[in-house]
């Protein structure tokens, strides 16, 4: 009972977390990390090391496999370029840097040692950084750059952790450049290999599953049977599940029916909200740990630490004001896409939170060196728990001001509307159509009541380009529908407490409401 008594006091702290973030108006992820780290020192309260295995095989697949279903695959190939130059670029870069920085401080280790360092702490958090970009709305270029970000670097970093590890342990003759390839080409293209299998296979079991239960059990079964394939030939797991989710979640609307996309859809916000919360929980409550395996001096401590900070933070804005601007003196692409304000690569440069992988990695170190070398190994631990606390404390916290000082052009909302209300003219166009295709097959009541039905929806779509300053018609409709649906619930629930009426027949008509109810709200959210 023990273990699930911990299970629960974890998930209730962690929804008390987010509940009191949302009251205060700070990021849930950087308020869970502060709470891990001071409760990391209460006497009593359950002790939980945080194993890698269980974050990168248990906790990381289903997080990177929600994002890429919720990810646009025509806005993630029409970002690319940038995308994989931060991905795959970036990590390398800040690895070599750190990598560097590193072994000036420590000279006799091997410099495969500290580049395994750089590795650890290359990737940005798949987590943090969407929820901070997404909670101050940034542009949604930069928001899809850094989703796309977050969804491929992780991949990149563990696979050169491997390698730096492979380097650092090997005996005789080490790592050549034939090893290095090989690894790169198996956990590549064994990764998008096995996606594009799981593509295949998972989209044709959705397409012949009928039960919304069956279609969400599948959903939760995917990312960790694709991780488990991927891993049994060597191959990314990350790579695996990333391509995965994008090929089922761009298909989804052909292979699931529109109760199992809700009831997926909720069952995935549910599973995010709590793996996110307990994650970076966790990640905070491991500082005891990582504190009481410091041997070093502390001036020595200080001064590494600050070296490694100011080598992952700059790193970052060097890197990514050159990819931005020096890549447009290509012609092609300076015809095709036009230089951003210098305000974007400021904000993606600030954007660097790291994260959970990032601690997993470190706990993944080896123990010892080649022939059973020591080296400071609680060290590299605590310059990785550093970076993740200095990341999402201190850029987490100051990104929504930084974001507002720069005054980054916004999206057009207006064009966004419009836009839209355009597509839903021409949707409505072929739906009256196929209406009239077979307005003689049904009572010309029922004709004329989804013809009502078409009408409001496009004339929602067109309100939606009006000020604010009035109530439209639409939300004038959905207060008084509002009201309607309360004094029904409140007959059907006094009909089910005096007897006259089966509580089966209540919770069909309570359904009914809810599904009405939950339209109006989202009507209401947009």
């Amino acid at each position: 009972m023990e273990p699930l008594f911990e299970v629960v006091v974890f998930l209730a702290i962690a929804t008390f977390g987010a509940a009191l973030a949302r009251r205060l108006g700070l990021l849930a992820p950087i308020l869970l990390v502060v709470a891990g780290l001071a409760l990391s020192f209460v006497p009593g309260l359950p002790h939980v090391r945080l194993e890698p295995e269980l974050v990168l095989v248990g906790i990381l697949p289903p997080l990177l496999w929600v994002a890429a279903l919720e990810t646009s695959v025509p806005a993630f190939r029409l970002n690319l370029r940038p995308i994989l130059l931060l991905a795959v670029g970036l990590v390398i870069f800040t690895a070599f840097v750190v990598g560097t920085v590193v072994h000036l401080f420590l000279p006799e280790l091997p410099y495969a040692i500290c580049l395994a360092l750089g590795a650890v702490v290359a990737p940005p958090d798949a987590i943090a950084a969407t929820a901070v970009a997404r909670k101050i709305g940034l542009p949604r270029r930069i928001v899809t750059i850094l989703e796309g970000e977050s969804l491929v670097n992780d991949a990149t970093a563990l696979v050169l952790l491997r390698v730096a590890i492979a380097a650092a342990t090997a005996t005789a003759g080490g790592v050549g450049v034939g090893y290095v390839a090989r690894e790169v080409v198996v956990a590549t293209g064994g990764g998008i290999l096995v996606g594009v299998l799981g593509v295949v296979v998972f989209s044709w079991l959705h397409k012949r599953i009928t039960d919304p239960l069956l279609d969400n059990a599948l959903s939760l079964i995917v990312p960790f049977t694709v991780v488990f394939t991927a891993e049994a030939i060597h191959a990314s797991g990350v790579v695996a599940v990333v391509v995965t989710g994008l090929g089922i979640g761009h298909r989804m609307p052909l292979l699931l029916s529109a109760a199992s996309r809700l009831q997926i859809s909720a069952f995935w916000r549910l599973a995010r909200f709590l793996l996110e919360g307990v994650v970076f929980l966790l990640v905070g409550l491991q500082l005891r740990d990582v504190l009481t395996g410091l041997a070093e001096p502390f001036g020595f401590l200080v001064g590494i630490t600050v070296a490694v900070l100011a080598a992952v933070f700059l790193s970052r804005f060097v890197w990514v004001f050159p990819a931005t601007y020096l890549a447009r003196l290509v012609p092609r692409i300076r015809r095709r896409e036009e230089a951003p304000p210098v305000q974007a690569p400021i904000v993606i440069g600030w954007a660097g939170m790291r994260g959970v992988v990032t601690l997993a990695a470190a706990l993944a170190l080896p123990l010892t060196l080649a022939e059973d070398r020591p080296y400071h190994r609680e060290l590299f631990i605590w310059l990785a728990f550093a970076v993740i606390v200095a990341s999402l404390v201190g850029q987490g916290t100051t990104l929504p001001a930084v974001a507002r000082r720069l005054r980054l052009p916004p999206d057009d909302a207006v064009q966004d509307a419009l836009s839209a209300a355009a597509v839903q003219q021409q949707a409505s166009r072929a739906a009256r159509d196929r209406l009239e295709e077979l307005a003689d097959t049904v009572p010309a009541a029922v004709a004329d009541r989804a013809r009502r039905v078409l009408e409001n929806r496009t004339n929602t779509a067109w309100e939606r380009l009006g000020g604010a300053e009035r109530e439209t018609p639409s939300a004038a409709y959905g207060r008084l529908r509002q009201e309607m649906i309360d004094a029904e619930r409140e007959v059907f629930r006094a009909a089910r407490d005096s007897g006259k009426l089966p509580e089966e027949a209540l919770v069909r008509a309570y359904r009914d409401l809810d599904l009405e109810e939950s339209m109006l709200r989202r009507e209401d959210e947009e």
